[in-house]
């Protein structure tokens, strides 16, 4: 038997990037200017998210508006395989900053060849920012009327050109369900490692903190980096407290005991608390109960009410409520969701703004 070889023509670099389907695709869309450690973040937190089932839970691949050589910030280029074509398969999609500012950041609008880009990402995929990426989305009209955050030092820019989003200047992240913003280089970090939360639980969201040596979840935001015109000398930290009300969850607190852990009056607790942390102590408290909650549910076999009083919620009811208001879902239902293998790279029904 005679076989006959049929010539197939390559595809385009931007075809095919994705090779494996069981996994959650991530496309990094880059820019000239381009942030290698932002860029860095992206690959590095994501490969490094699996399960012993399932190894790698993340695909990555990096694209750009033309395939080829992208200037970075740094005195080198990188060569990018892909064009916007790889936005089309991607589950996920992430914006990095660039030190290049284009019309998105100097004049509000969104160049041609860019929104052509972004043309290509399929109806429901996930689309965040890092940094100033969030002038890309902004531009696009996908924060209008939406919470969001970039970077400090851009803020006043942003609001100028974007006056519709609403902007969350103090925190590390906003979570708008399909929509999400982060703040500066490291801020990348915490959005990743909330993104595989999200997709596949604490526990292996901790798993890739430990991996790459950072916490889990960061305390405090954007306020507690940007420099103020007179320092407060001798100023105390909240640290105390906070430690404090971890080791104290299962009760309810005040503030009042909040603020004797530091022996301040509950009036400058509150006001430095806010200006460590960028939220309120009791909304603080609450993110804390839930992560707590969240992780029982998944790591033990306790029942709702157990791990609601565990917690401080106090009833079952007031962890439904506050679970729900926090993730969109129910105990049980985030339980099944998380502790079973996921059947697929889905997140769970989630529209809620989460920040820090």
């Amino acid at each position: 038997m005679s076989h006959s070889c049929a010539h197939v023509p390559a595809r385009p670099a931007s075809e095919g990037a994705f090779v494996h389907p069981g996994r959650h695709r991530v496309a990094v869309l880059v820019r000239h200017g381009v942030i290698p450690m932002e860029l860095g973040v992206v690959h590095e937190v994501f490969r490094r998210a699996e399960t012993p089932g399932r190894g790698r839970l993340y695909e990555i691949v990096t694209c750009a508006v033309e395939p080829g050589p992208v200037r970075t910030d740094a005195d080198f280029p990188i060569h990018v395989a892909h064009g916007p074509g790889a936005l089309a398969e991607a589950d996920t999609v992430l914006v990095p900053a660039t030190h290049e500012p284009d019309e998105t950041e100097t004049e509000g609008r969104l160049p041609e060849p860019l929104r052509a880009a972004l043309a290509h990402i399929r109806p429901g995929a996930r689309i965040a920012s890092i940094c100033t990426g969030a002038f890309l989305l902004a531009a696009a009209g996908l924060l209008d009327g939406r919470r969001a955050t970039t970077h400090w030092l851009s803020t006043d820019g942003f609001r100028t050109l974007y006056p519709r989003v609403r902007l969350a200047p103090d925190v590390l992240y906003v979570d708008e369900g399909n929509v999400l913003t982060s703040a500066g280089e490291a801020a990348g970090i915490d959005l990743c490692l909330h993104l595989i939360r999200r997709d596949f639980g604490t526990a292996v969201a901790n798993d890739v903190a430990r991996r790459v040596v950072v916490p889990p979840h960061r305390d405090g935001g954007q306020a507690q980096f940007i420099r103020r015109p007179v320092p407060e000398p001798g100023a105390s930290s909240t640290a105390t407290a906070r430690a404090w009300a971890l080791d104290h969850l299962d009760r309810p607190l005040t503030l009042r005991e909040l603020a004797a852990q530091e022996s301040m009056s509950v009036r400058t607790f509150t006001r430095r608390f806010r200006e460590e942390a960028g939220i309120t102590p009791l909304r603080w408290l609450t993110q804390q109960r839930i992560e707590r909650a969240r992780q029982l549910l998944e790591d033990t076999d306790l029942p709702v009410e157990r791990i609601a009083s565990d917690c401080g919620f106090g009833t079952a009811a007031s962890l439904r409520q506050h679970l729900h208001a926090a993730l969109g879902v129910s105990p049980r239902a985030y339980r099944r969701t998380f502790r079973a293998e996921p059947q697929s790279a889905a997140s769970p029904p989630h529209g809620s703004a989460l920040t820090v």
